[in-house]
């Protein structure tokens, strides 16, 4: 058992559970960021290697050893701890903007249509054009690394729309042109920074030290967080990429990785019911490869009853009662637990302190305990922010920084559609004079006429998408 706190007894997760995903709720300042770091820490130390966002930047501390406090003291005094260690643990920081962390990409093609339409926030008419395009490329064999990759097969699509209609239905100007609009507001945001190579292989996020420890992945998530939908859609990229990528493994002792999602309500907001329903069925099926998933949030509410009735393992702080909604939410909550009679758990929620919660864990059988009161832990390592030597210093000495560190701009579909190739002049045998040459064409055209020869028939190079329209590596 992964003990995360104090009750009458000792209370915590089994290993063989982990995988039955989990909440951290509760209002700001009620403790849910010490108990993501204690859950961790204990992860970590059990050889489970963890990927967590690092919003408001106290959870790089994980890489500092702790010290000792008045304020700390006092808690272990009052919890009866008298053999508190300190420690850091192994941490890897990765950076969407490369600032931060080892840059962290992806490319165009690999996060698929139905998430770079959430990206720029297109309507169900231009998400399908969209896809067209996506389609397009993955039969002509244009690769789509970066967002000028994108452009490229747009401009291929929009001039060649009448020839493609029959195939694939009406490409209007407008909506080619809501795309293009959208690219450019993504680049405005920085996004563009996100696509390219060389791509994160999702298996160096599942690794482990020398020693056996599980490391843990943070992503350094302050500018992010900026951009809302960008930093929840690389959240849903990076869940698609496990469950693509993984093989079934059905129930293991302990998880292979455990996902902490942070700012969970966000993946709700700005997103269509079939994306919801898609994530539903991520969380219902990653389990069996051996990922657990942890969303993090103010309220259970936030998030959709079939995604809430899938997370097993519940750490509730306190809750906030302002408001008749509020009222309405925190009775929602106190429904959700197995009842205790010792417990009324409608009026802990608004009483709980500083660090305490009610935590409610899965049994050997999987069956919820009942909801009990308890105190969690202090973690190991430092309370704060992480000092930027130790920071620069991790980040230097990363193994995995040589293969990420430097961006590859290698041929793809904007290079293929925007060469030009020159024919040679022809001279007149009769008159010895230059014929008008003809007219060069451009590699766009050529592969537009060799997309027109194509279409309808099944390409040995087509590429398979699976869940968000994320493309599958085989």
């Amino acid at each position: 058992m992964y003990v995360l706190g104090k009750s009458e007894q000792e209370v915590g997760v089994l290993s063989s559970m982990m995988n039955r995903h989990g909440l951290i709720a509760g209002a700001t300042g009620t403790g849910k960021t010490i108990t993501l770091k204690v859950m961790a820490e204990r992860l970590s130390e059990n050889g489970i290697p963890v990927f967590l966002a690092d919003i408001k930047g106290d959870l790089g501390s994980l890489a500092q050893p702790g010290m000792m406090s008045d304020k700390l003291q006092s808690r272990l005094d009052e919890m009866g701890i008298t053999n508190h260690s300190f420690r850091s643990f192994p941490v890897e920081f990765w950076d969407v903007f490369g600032e931060e962390g080892i840059p962290l990409r992806t490319t165009v093609s690999e996060i698929g249509p139905v998430l770079m339409a959430r990206l720029l926030s297109l309507n169900e008419t231009q998400t399908g054009i969209l896809q067209i395009v996506f389609k397009v490329a993955d039969d002509e064999g244009l690769l789509l690394l970066d967002l000028k990759d994108l452009r490229g097969a747009l401009q291929l699509v929009g001039e060649k729309a009448k020839e493609l209609r029959l195939e694939y239905g009406n490409i209007s100007s407008a909506s080619i042109g809501a795309i293009q609009r959208g690219l450019l507001q993504l680049e405005e945001q920085g996004g563009d920074v996100f696509f390219g190579e060389p791509a994160i292989s999702i298996h160096d996020l599942i690794n482990t030290t020398s020693e056996g420890e599980g490391i843990i992945h943070i992503l350094s998530a302050k500018r992010l967080f900026s951009s809302p939908i960008l930093y929840s859609t690389f959240l849903l990229w990076l869940l698609s990429e496990l469950f693509e990528e993984l093989q079934e493994t059905g129930d293991l002792e302990k998880p292979k990785m455990v996902f902490f999602f942070d700012e969970a309500h966000l993946i709700i907001e700005e997103s269509s019911k079939s994306l919801r329903d898609q994530l539903e069925q991520v969380v219902r099926l990653i389990r069996s490869k051996g990922i657990g998933i942890y969303f993090v949030t103010q309220n259970p509410t936030d998030l959709p009853d079939e995604i809430l009735a899938q997370l097993g393992n519940r750490v509730q702080h306190s809750l906030r009662a302002f408001t008749p909604k509020d009222q309405k939410a925190i009775k929602q909550t106190a429904e959700t637990f197995r009842k205790n009679p010792r417990l009324n758990v409608e009026e802990e929620l608004t009483n709980l302190g500083v660090g305490e919660a009610l935590v409610s864990f899965l049994d050997e059988k999987g069956r919820p305990l009942e909801v009990q009161k308890a105190m969690i832990y202090a973690p190991k390592s430092l309370i704060g922010v992480v000092d930027e030597g130790v920071k620069k210093s991790t980040i230097e000495n990363s193994s995995l920084r040589p293969k990420y560190a430097q961006s590859i701009d290698r041929d793809s579909a904007y290079e293929t559609l925007a060469k030009r190739i020159p024919e040679p002049e022809v001279l007149s045998e009769k008159k010895h004079t230059p014929k008008v040459p003809p007219k060069k064409k451009t590699e766009l055209e050529k592969a537009a006429g060799s997309l027109l020869q194509t279409v309808g028939r099944q390409i040995g190079r087509e590429l398979v998408r699976g869940i968000f329209g994320a493309l599958k590596k085989r």
